[in-house]
């Protein structure tokens, strides 16, 4: 790769965002715990806006940049907040538990729909319609793609509750049973044949959104 083409605006432009997003979906996720009375996440101190307390090394830093640098497709991930289930299905029950797993996606539509309307009706220059275009992007991406119901992601963990709600056990516990190999899974995925396909819904979502702007 020649590093001499890489653009350092467009870098931090796409930190500023991920950090944003990716940030603020798992400190969403500690807010609706502790909604139903969980204390986790606020007795960790999970629960500030400082960065530095959700990076994950490997997801929120090393992971994104080497995807940008070989094939300009970034994703990450931070630092999970704790999560008393427990206590959460105490105060709860499972349908507490859900809004517990879509809560950081819920925070990733809301942050999209702003950015979205931003950039519909109000008239930026260039730079920031830039800027406000990332965001929207990075945000709606990371929501819809964690709907995706494959562990580790926050779908699967919706769907999980969902189901034992139903009393569908056996279903419920087959998505347990593939948490320890979600990871791999998802790799799989991503570099298979079959990912235009796996991306297909998103892809359709991405082009409606261009059509409205």
């Amino acid at each position: 790769m020649d590093f001499t083409n890489i653009n350092i605006v467009e870098i931090l432009t796409i930190v500023i965002c991920l950090v944003i997003a990716i940030v603020g979906h798992e400190i969403a996720h500690g807010l609706a715990a502790y909604k139903f009375g969980d204390m986790a996440a606020k007795n960790q101190n999970r629960l500030s806006i400082n960065p530095i307390r959700h990076i994950d090394m490997f997801g929120t830093i090393i992971i994104p940049a080497a995807l940008y640098l070989t094939s300009g497709f970034v994703l990450g991930w931070a630092k999970p907040v704790p999560v008393n289930l427990t206590t959460v299905m105490r105060n709860g029950g499972h349908k507490g538990a859900i809004i517990v797993a879509l809560a950081g996606i819920a925070y990733n539509f809301i942050l999209a729909a702003f950015a979205f309307f931003v950039l519909k009706f109000l008239n930026f220059g260039f730079t920031e319609a830039k800027f406000i275009y990332t965001f929207l992007v990075i945000n709606l991406f990371l929501g819809l793609f964690n709907l995706y119901p494959i562990p580790p992601l926050d779908g699967s963990k919706a769907l999980e509750y969902a189901l034992r709600s139903f009393r569908l056990s056996s279903m419920a516990n087959l998505i347990t049973s593939l948490e320890k190999y979600g990871f791999i899974i998802l790799v799989v995925i991503l570099i298979s044949p079959f990912k235009e396909q796996f991306f297909a819904p998103i892809t359709y979502i991405f082009k409606l959104l261009h059509s409205m702007l």
